[in-house]
């Protein structure tokens, strides 16, 4: 396992790696803390003479195999490896690790600890510009980049810097510059970052996020390094937006000072032979795009140019390294503008404000004219107290009567703003500005400008347009309260305002109903009539203040509206279709925004149930389901029939072991139940291998009268024999790796419903198992899943395309419409859409929901049956082989050896080839149990859960912490019998958060069921995990009490591991079946087992058919 750093030295990010303690590392286990073989202790507070090897640094061969491993390739040309000198806490002569998956830092932990900055040597990797920006870009939202290679703390913080800037690159905030060089006195051109606004803030927030780790690099070991957060961060934007700015397709040449004549781009590729320029000008645009940015030309022209480039930019570094900031604040008219309102006595129309005749809107009325305009003020805001605003009429007074004014906001003159100061800002401030907006260009032409008026269509383009602007360049934007950046949150609107048919007796409904329905025009919620309309189309101003409130309307949409009300006034739609509108699934129904859908009768009832407004019917559990569902699983039953009643698909996305299980199953009995002999068909259900053997013996505990087939392995029947035996059969179980090889033959059944469990496997829409899924036909689809969106939203559009497909419309409209402004501009308007979309159909409820926690039992026990790989299959059959022989000839002590002996072994054969094989060999894809836990604590992770892993064998316990702290970059505790008290209770306190000092709080604590069994309080943990039996309840139950006890605030959900067909079911079998067998044991380990016969034996050692999981054929 690596942890991949990247600290920054100069201008330059180098790369370098923790790994596990290597060879003259005393084990961490044994004694808490890792020495490296030979260092001398480093007195306390004193600088070092010399640095040593770092003890946990990746040698550069494990650097260039982990680059190689994402995808980069590694060459000589390109990459250097180098030895640097780093800086880092360091307790009892050794570096403090930067996690505990490499090594505790207990001495971190001890109060009396003293830790102290040495330095250490470590391989490091120097990137190429190209390479360093796609390793970040790659990295970029990750804790992993692959299993065993996680990010530190600081490579996250430089992918950060680097969105930062790209975002400045995408909004054009950068100039150029001629910079020399004091040490060798050359002169370089470059492209640097401007800090505007939002920007200086968002600046000073990343400087303060920096870890310490990101700036730990120096020459050598006589001090450590001094540079500033602020100073290194500077360095790497100004490197990598000068770097993007280069290789962008058109390079921003327009911005510079204007010269005579064309100079070509150059390519980014070294060239060999340098141009000959006209003049130095000409040299320094040639330095800005070509890969070389080093000018050779006469000192003292580049001298003279390098000045005139900071005189030119001389307007925006006063405005950039000020105290304050300019603002516009736009106000109102007192008055309305232009109203129309409803007389309360007349119902007439009344228009307001006569000026908007000179638009041909001049309407009939008795009110006065009233000519008042908007206003744009300018004010001067203090950057450290934004309360501060002080009107800019005041910076043209004179400077005694100026300074008054800034003493009179207590403002602290150590700043050098003297009046003359402030003048020359506020007009470098108005020059920009008056570039973006027409009307500060306007006002500079008084003497002492304080804003501007304006009328209404010009108060819109500053609200539409030139706000904007001031805000991006990084002015302060004050605009009136029912403004929104997105326009006024009244529009004109369509809705649908359906009146129901009457339902014909004996008659079923359906959404392809046809249904008949009148459109009607609405702004802000309320109807509006033809001739108020028509009112609004002669006023012909963008702002409008209606009934009150200010409005943003354009002739275009109000034409639209009165062409859409007289084209299509009335008209017909499917029952779906207007569903579809309800929930603003069908933009592109209206020419307008379409508001929702006014309905009445059944059409209205089905709308009220499925956006939630009304509850529906709770159905009663089926008679033949054998279980009592819980309340909330009622709920969740007879929402999957309600949505199954309209053919709608359904995605129950219920925490883990809220029931999703048996709450499908209520539903297929209760269908199969109702359904004649003759109308009966069969539901297709897909879920993960590992769960193959769970689903069908969670199908024979509550169904037990439901024939269910499984479709899997390479017995498996195929064609029309396939087609004839599903028919017979209420559920046919198929896994995900079958779902695209056997497509055809799936198709050709005709099913009544289509189930995905574990539903997120399809999140990427062009997997072949994703579009397989998509194409079977059935009657009602349904996705079952405890994370509907596990990376961004979307997952989410794959899976609702499976159950409802177009709901979401393509992906490129998906994209464009929510994934972009909910992903990447956290737009909540479209995050309310999406949710308003998608709500209906998909229920989630979590373990803590108040309407869910009072049906729970305090302690849920589950079992979860497992399949072995062919692997495992092949090494079982071996043992049970071997084993029988030795039963044959042996008795007494002998024979109880033996039969001890086979038990161990087909248990570890069950957990895991490796732990049994002892060869130290690859741990994924090898066991069905492991593939099981892997499936399940991602799901547990996302929830914010914690968990204990109970297993006999310190073996298995090492396998298990290897792979999860892998697979998922979490700590992973481990408790086993070799472990001192010392450590013993460090561990304890750590899990349950009550540890002091640095290391975090781990989520994962695995025990061994000798050392974690008794004895300890882990009240933290909410879920229990036995990986292997140990076939003695109370000793289970025991372990299981580590959680499940005094001072448990959550319910514990306890799963048992079995794999099914093999000997662990079926003892657990005679356990369930034999309670006397279930009283003798108590206390008396699994020697009891050695008291059956042989014959008895055989029989719980051989395989059953369909234990072993089978992807191919």
């Amino acid at each position: 396992m690596l942890i991949l750093h990247a600290t920054a030295k100069e201008r330059d990010l180098l790369f370098w790696a923790e790994a596990a303690p290597a060879v003259g590392v005393m084990p961490v286990a044994a004694t808490g803390k890792a020495k490296p073989r030979s260092h001398q202790s480093l007195p306390a507070k004193s600088l070092p003479t010399k640095s040593l090897p770092h003890p946990f640094a990746a040698p550069a061969a494990d650097l260039i195999e982990a680059m190689e491993t994402v995808g980069f390739t590694v060459d000589a040309d390109n990459y250097s490896t180098l030895q640097a000198t780093i800086w880092l806490p360091t307790a009892d002569s050794a570096p403090l690790a930067s996690s505990p998956l490499i090594a505790p830092n207990e001495s971190a932990n001890s109060p009396a600890a003293a830790s102290s900055l040495s330095p250490w040597q470590l391989a490091a990797l120097r990137l190429p510009m190209a390479t360093l920006v796609e390793l970040l870009t790659l990295s970029s939202g990750k804790s992993l980049l692959a299993p065993g290679l996680l990010l530190g703390a600081d490579l996250s913080f430089w992918t950060m810097a680097l969105r930062f800037a790209a975002a400045l690159v995408t909004r054009q905030q950068f100039l150029p510059v001629l910079d020399k060089n004091d040490v060798n006195n050359s002169y370089g051109a470059w492209w640097q970052p401007v800090f505007t606004g939002m920007d200086t803030e968002r600046l000073m927030k990343l400087t303060r996020a920096m870890p310490h780790s990101c700036r730990a690099l120096s020459d050598g070991v006589k001090e450590p390094p001094r540079l500033a957060s602020e100073e290194v961060l500077a360095h790497f934007l100004g490197a990598v937006v000068d770097y993007l700015v280069r290789v962008s397709p058109n390079p921003p040449l327009a911005v510079l000072p204007k010269r005579a004549g064309p100079v070509a781009r150059p390519s980014l590729a070294p060239s060999r032979a340098r141009p000959v320029f006209d003049s130095v000008h000409d040299e320094w645009l040639y330095a800005l795009t070509a890969a070389d940015n080093q000018m050779v030309g006469d000192p003292t022209d580049l001298a003279q140019l390098s000045a005139q480039v900071k005189e030119w930019q001389r307007a925006v570094t006063i405005t950039t390294a000020t105290p304050w900031r300019l603002c516009f604040r736009l106000e109102e008219p007192p008055a309305p503008a232009a109203e129309i309102r409803e007389d309360e006595d007349s119902a007439d129309i009344e228009v307001l404000n006569k000026r908007h005749s000179r638009h041909g809107a001049s309407m009939a009325t008795d009110e006065p004219e009233i000519n008042q305009s908007w206003q744009v003020r300018y004010l001067l805001q203090a950057c450290d107290d934004p309360s501060l605003l002080i009107p800019t009429e005041n910076a043209w007074q004179s400077q005694e009567g100026l300074s008054r004014a800034l003493r009179s906001k207590a403002l602290s003159q150590d700043l050098g703003w003297k009046p003359a100061r402030v003048r020359e800002y506020l007009l470098a401030a108005l020059g920009q500005a008056a570039s973006l907006c027409p009307g500060v260009e306007d006002s500079l032409k008084s003497s002492a400008p304080g804003g501007y008026t304006l009328d209404d269509s010009q108060a819109h383009a500053f609200l539409t347009q030139h706000a904007w602007l001031l805000e991006q360049a990084g002015f302060g934007v004050f605009l009136p309260a029912w403004w929104t950046r997105k326009g006024t949150k009244l529009q004109l609107t369509t809705r649908a305002n359906v009146k129901s048919p009457k339902m014909q007796g004996g008659n079923g409904l359906s959404l392809e109903e046809i249904i008949k329905f009148e459109w009607q025009v609405a702004l802000g919620g309320e109807t509006l009539t033809l001739r108020e309309l028509e009112a609004l189309a002669r006023l012909k101003s963008p702002l409008v203040r209606f009934r009150g409130q200010w409005v943003q309307l354009s002739a275009e949409e109000i034409q639209a509206a009165l062409n859409f009300w007289k084209e299509r006034s009335t008209t017909r739609a499917s029952v779906r279709e207007l569903l579809r509108m309800a929930i603003g699934a069908d933009a592109g129904a209206s020419a307008l925004a379409i508001e929702g859908v006014q309905a009445s009768g059944w059409v209205g009832d089905l709308l009220s149930q499925l956006q939630g407004h009304v509850a529906f019917e709770e159905a009663p559990q089926p008679k033949e389901l054998q279980g009592q569902l819980r309340p909330y699983q009622v709920r969740g039953y007879s929402w999957l029939r309600f949505l199954q009643r309209w053919g709608l698909g359904a995605c129950l996305a219920d925490d883990m072991g809220l029931g999703k299980t048996i709450q499908f199953l209520a539903l297929l009995q209760q269908e199969w139940s109702a359904s004649g002999v003759g109308a009966r068909r069969p539901t297709l259900l897909i879920c993960p291998t590992s769960v193959v053997s769970n689903w069908q013996k969670e199908a024979e505990r509550f169904t037990p009268e439901l024939p269910v087939i499984v479709h899997h392995g390479l017995g498996r029947t195929k064609g029309a024999t396939f087609k004839q035996q599903g028919k017979r059969h209420a559920l046919v179980l198929s896994s995900y790796a079958l779902l695209h090889r056997d497509l055809e033959i799936l198709k050709a059944v005709d099913w009544a419903g289509v189930v995905l469990d574990e539903a997120q496997n399809i999140k990427n829409p062009e997997t072949k198992q994703a579009r397989a899924a998509r194409a079977l036909r059935a009657d009602y689809r349904i996705a079952l899943t405890g994370t509907p969106v596990e990376n961004n939203i979307g997952d989410l559009w794959s899976i609702m395309e499976f159950l409802n497909p177009g709901l979401l419309g393509g992906q490129s409209e998906f994209k464009r419409r929510f994934f972009t402004p909910i992903q990447i501009s956290h737009d909540p308007a479209a995050t309310q859409r999406l949710k308003q979309i998608t709500g209906p159909f998909i229920l989630r409820r979590l373990k803590t929901d108040k309407s869910v926690i009072t049906d729970l039992p305090d302690k849920m026990e589950m079992k979860v049956f497992c399949s072995l790989t062919k692997e495992q299959a092949s090494l079982y059959a071996a043992v049970v082989e071997a084993a029988s022989k030795d039963l044959e000839a042996s008795d007494g002590i002998q024979r109880k050896g033996i039969v001890l002996a086979t038990l161990s072994k087909l248990k570890q054969v069950c957990n895991h080839p490796a732990q049994f094989l002892g060869d130290n060999s690859a741990i994924p894809g090898r066991s069905g149990k492991l593939a099981r836990l892997s499936e399940m604590m991602e799901e547990i992770l996302s929830s914010e859960d914690n968990v204990l892993i109970f297993t006999q064998f310190r073996e298995m316990g090492d396998l298990i912490q290897r792979h999860l702290q892998e697979t998922f970059g979490q700590e992973t505790l481990f408790l086993h019998g070799g472990a001192s008290k010392k450590a013993r209770d460090r561990m304890v306190e750590r899990f349950q958060g009550k540890a002091n000092g640095s290391g975090g709080t781990p989520r994962i604590f695995i025990l061994s069921l000798k050392a974690g069994g008794v004895g300890l309080n882990l009240t933290r943990a909410n879920h229990v995990f036995h990986f292997d039996r140990w076939w003695n309840p109370a000793v289970e139950n025991q372990a299981t009490d580590r959680a499940f006890r005094i001072g448990q605030v959550k319910n514990v959900q306890v799963h048992k591991f079995l794999c099914a067909g093999t000997l662990e079911e079926k003892i657990d079998e005679m356990i369930e079946r034999k309670q006397s067998v279930a009283s003798q044991i108590v206390g008396t380990g699994e020697s009891w087992l050695t008291e059956l016969s042989t014959t008895e034996l055989k029989g719980i050692f051989a395989l059953r058919s369909g234990a072993v999981s089978e992807d191919g054929g």
